[in-house]
C-alpha cells in the first residue's frame, strides 16, 4: 500500500493508472455486448452519435461504441501476451549470458545485436505477407514477442554483469549455493522491476505495430482491434463522407493507450531508479 501512494503522488501515475482503468473498464463491456463484432448491418448505418448510439454508427451497419470495446480488449490482449513472450526471452537471455560469461555470453550477444539491427518494421511486413492468413492474436503475439526482445536483454545482462561481481555472489558462490538458486533467489529480485518496466514499454511498441500492419492491409480484418478499425474507418472514406464519430474513435483509443502505457513505463522506471529514490527520501 505504501508503494501504491508513493506512485499515486507521481501525477503521471495517476493520469496513466486512470486511463488505463477506463480502458480496461471498457474491454470488460465487450463480453456484454448486444452484437456480434463480425456481423454487419445490425445497427441503421451512417448515424452520428447519439442517446441510442453512443459514438455513433458506421457505414458497416455496426455500433461504433460496442465495436470499440472488443477492439480494445484484442488491442490489449495482443500486447500483454506479445510483452510477456518477449520478457520471458530477454530475461532468459540476459540472465544466461551475463552469468555464464565466456562463449556462451558471445554467441547470446551476437545473436541479440543480429535482432537489434534488424529493420523490425520491414522484417513484420514480409512475415506478416508470408502468413498473412493464419495472422490471429496468438500467431501476432508471439510474431511480435520473438521480435521485440533484443534490446531489453542486452539491459538484463548489463544489471546481471553488475551483480555478478558484487560480495554476495562471492559469498553465495564460496559456500556452495547452486546457482539456479542464486539466480532464483538474488538475481531475480533486481531484474524483475528493470523487466516490469521494460514490459510496459513493449505492449505500447506492440501496439503501434499491430495498428500499422493492420493499416496496410496485412492482419485478419475480422478480428476487431484499434488497427482493423481504423484501416475500415479509412477505406470507407469515413473523413470524406464526414463520419468523424468512426474515425476519431479508434484514433483516440490509440492515442490514449500509447500516451498510458508510456507515462505508466516512465513513472515507474523513475521509480525504481535508485538515484530517485534517494531524492524522495531526502526530500522527506
Amino acid at each position: 500500500m505504501k508503494t501504491l501512494r508513493a506512485l499515486f503522488r507521481d501525477r503521471r501515475f495517476a493520469i496513466s493508472a486512470t486511463v488505463m482503468f477506463i480502458l480496461i473498464v471498457l474491454a470488460l463491456l465487450s463480453f456484454f455486448s448486444p452484437y456480434d463484432p463480425t456481423e454487419w448491418r445490425v445497427v441503421p448505418r451512417d448515424r452520428p452519435p447519439s442517446a441510442e448510439f453512443i459514438l455513433g454508427t458506421s457505414s458497416q451497419g455496426q455500433d461504433v461504441f460496442w465495436v470499440l470495446t472488443f477492439a480494445i480488449r484484442n488491442s490489449l490482449l495482443l500486447a500483454i501476451l506479445a510483452a510477456t513472450i518477449s520478457r520471458t526471452i530477454a530475461l532468459t537471455v540476459g540472465l544466461v549470458s551475463g552469468y555464464s560469461g565466456g562463449i556462451i555470453d558471445r554467441v547470446l550477444m551476437f545473436i541479440n545485436d543480429g535482432f537489434i539491427v534488424l529493420p523490425l518494421l520491414l522484417i513484420l511486413i514480409l512475415l506478416a505477407l508470408l502468413i498473412q492468413e493464419n495472422l490471429s492474436i496468438p500467431t501476432m503475439a508471439l510474431l511480435f514477442g520473438v521480435m521485440g526482445w533484443a534490446l531489453d536483454a542486452r539491459f538484463i545482462r548489463s544489471q546481471i554483469l553488475s551483480l555478478r561481481e558484487r560480495e554476495f555472489t562471492y559469498t553465495a558462490i564460496l559456500t556452495g549455493v547452486p546457482t539456479l538458486k542464486l539466480i532464483m533467489n538474488e538475481y531475480l529480485l533486481f531484474v524483475v522491476p528493470l523487466t516490469m518496466a521494460t514490459l510496459i514499454g513493449n505492449m505500447a511498441w506492440v501496439t503501434g505495430m499491430e495498428v500499422t500492419l493492420a493499416y496496410l492491409g496485412l492482419t485478419d480484418v475480422t478480428i476487431p482491434t484499434l488497427g482493423t478499425m481504423l484501416q475500415f474507418a479509412i477505406n470507407y472514406q469515413a473523413i470524406l463522407l464526414g463520419l468523424w464519430w468512426w474515425i476519431f474513435t479508434p484514433i483516440g483509443a490509440a492515442v490514449a493507450l500509447f500516451s498510458a502505457l508510456y507515462l505508466l513505463s516512465q513513472s515507474i522506471s523513475d521509480f525504481l531508479d535508485p538515484r530517485a529514490r534517494i531524492q524522495r527520501v531526502g526530500a522527506r
